[in-house]
């Protein structure tokens, strides 16, 4: 309860008798669209006096409270597979696309004056590069003063769907990383300094106090926090910044409907602007829902924020879904939930 509680202060939504909200929308799971999710609640509820009460629990904890019913919908950034949803009788669809950056905190260095590639940040996050002034990362920023300190890598302690985003790019880019560590919501961190921290939120906090630190987060989370991010190559060999522009980029070729459940991986994409480690967030929904009521108003909710809410997820540099694709989501995926 108490998750909901700060969700419900977060997002500036009094808590009030369940009775009063009994149409309220619970949903769960990845903290990544979290910062957008609750901005839309916001003038969601403001324009129809619904409200959404969302636990940013992370992805796994999304598909568990969905499986086990106890929210409407789920949410996670590591989509499920086809046979998984056609076991669980569920469909999928995406709702908003971000980007995962590397996050540092050393002193002297501003957002995107450290420059790396993917395969040295996979030697870094494995422990292998584990000082900053490492002849590798000084190569890639000739004229630095790199310091002479340890690299303590910050990762997530609970199965999250970023650090799933974060670990497939690594596993593109570095066949040391994909035989080693692998893709997956959680993996076994390699880095002998490696500290866990709960969230986007956790892992953000703990590179802020932490000097020397490198992690990854969803950019909203960098942004608000003014955290220093890497300038991170790209597959055409261009240094980026993440912003939307460089996420819309490598989302702008995406056939969304090759890959069952709309799953489809969008890092390390060509294009000059391609920010490599770009993807969606998605939302899972029961085909036959225990709650008509409650799904339908669910489906209101997302159709509402796909319509009104691109100005708001820009404002937080994330990238709202282009309309042929809602068009496309309402027509052949939420056609597919009874809600009669």
């Amino acid at each position: 309860m108490h998750k909901m509680k700060t969700f419900l202060a977060a997002v500036g939504l009094s808590v009030a008798a369940a009775t009063t909200w009994a149409a309220d929308i619970t949903g769960a799971g990845a903290t990544f669209p979290f910062p957008i999710y609750a901005k839309w609640a916001e003038a969601y509820k403001k324009a129809t006096g619904t409200g959404l009460n969302y636990q940013s629990i992370g992805s796994s904890g999304g598909i568990r409270q969905i499986r086990a019913k106890t929210v409407t919908f789920g949410a996670t950034d590591a989509p499920l597979k086809g046979e998984e949803l056609d076991k669980d009788g569920m469909v999928q669809f995406p709702a908003i696309i971000g980007g995962t950056v590397p996050v540092i905190n050393l002193d002297g260095f501003a957002s995107g004056e450290l420059r790396v590639t993917g395969p040295v940040l996979a030697e870094m996050f494995m422990g292998k590069i584990s000082k900053w002034n490492d002849p590798k990362l000084a190569a890639l920023n000739p004229g630095k003063r790199l310091p002479d300190m340890a690299i303590t890598v910050v990762h997530r302690a609970d199965g999250s769907g970023t650090t799933f985003n974060w670990t497939d790019y690594l596993s593109t880019v570095s066949k040391d990383w994909l035989d080693t560590v692998g893709r997956g919501a959680a993996v076994k961190w390699p880095a002998p300094t490696s500290v866990g921290g709960k969230g986007n939120e956790g892992v953000a906090a703990n590179v802020s106090r932490t000097k020397g630190a490198l992690g990854y987060v969803e950019y909203a989370y960098a942004k608000k926090n003014k955290i220093a991010v890497m300038a991170l190559q790209n597959r055409d060999g261009i240094f980026v910044l993440p912003d939307d522009e460089t996420f819309a980029a490598a989302a702008a070729g995406a056939d969304w409907f090759s890959v069952p459940g709309m799953g489809l991986s969008i890092v390390n994409q060509p294009g000059a602007k391609s920010y490599p480690v770009t993807t969606a967030s998605f939302i899972l929904m029961y085909k036959q829902p225990a709650d008509k009521a409650q799904s339908a108003e669910v489906i209101k909710f997302f159709d509402w924020a796909f319509k009104n809410g691109k100005k708001m997820a820009e404002e937080l540099d994330y990238v709202a879904l282009p309309d042929s694709l809602t068009n496309q989501i309402r027509q052949r995926v939420w056609s597919q939930i009874n809600l009669k």
